[in-house]
């Protein structure tokens, strides 16, 4: 039996989720598979990557041909890495200790950058609060200037009449007398 890794879709409209599975190269995508190894979240950044590393690794040995997408996502999670380390640990070009080493290094290296990606994404979060509190602010500046201006002219247009009544009194008063 010819045997594929491929992605079978879950989740809803306008959210897919993915599952890694093995299946048949006849069965259809989303139809019966024969073995579960994972799951692929692509909504989230970095994509979400689950999977059962010693499983997925076997199936790769054993023959199973990954699709481009799930090659990607075996990548992501270092299946193919480990998968060429061990063919050099075969040709004896270094050892399995030395492949382990190599192994590790990938890995720390691969966290820092997913790492590093999110700290980015923190970042320009960050920065884009920032920024729009700031624009709040000024608008709120802008609209108190506003309301300033308003009471103030409001005030001086009843100072006016006020003079304006007073001289009025004080002619009426003078003659009088």
């Amino acid at each position: 039996m010819a045997t594929t890794i491929r992605l079978q879709r879950s989740g809803h409209k306008g959210y897919a989720v993915y599952r890694v599975v093995v299946a048949d190269t006849r069965a259809p995508r989303d139809g019966r598979f024969v073995e579960k190894l994972g799951m692929y979240n692509p909504n989230t950044n970095p994509a979400t990557v689950e999977i059962n590393f010693d499983r997925a690794l076997y199936w790769v040995e054993v023959g199973a041909q990954p699709t481009e997408t799930a090659r990607k996502v075996l990548s992501m999670a270092g299946v193919m890495m480990m998968k060429h380390l061990r063919g050099g640990v075969k040709k004896g070009a270094f050892d399995e200790a030395e492949a382990q080493k190599k192994f590790e290094a990938w890995m720390d290296g691969k966290q820092k950058t997913f790492e590093a990606i999110k700290t980015k994404d923190a970042d320009k979060k960050n920065a884009f609060v920032k920024a729009s509190l700031e624009a709040e602010k000024k608008v709120n500046a802008a609209i108190a200037k506003k309301v300033a201006e308003k009471k103030a002219a409001a005030i001086a247009a009843a100072q006016p009449e006020e003079a304006a009544e007073a001289p009025a009194e004080e002619a009426t008063e003078t003659p009088a007398e």
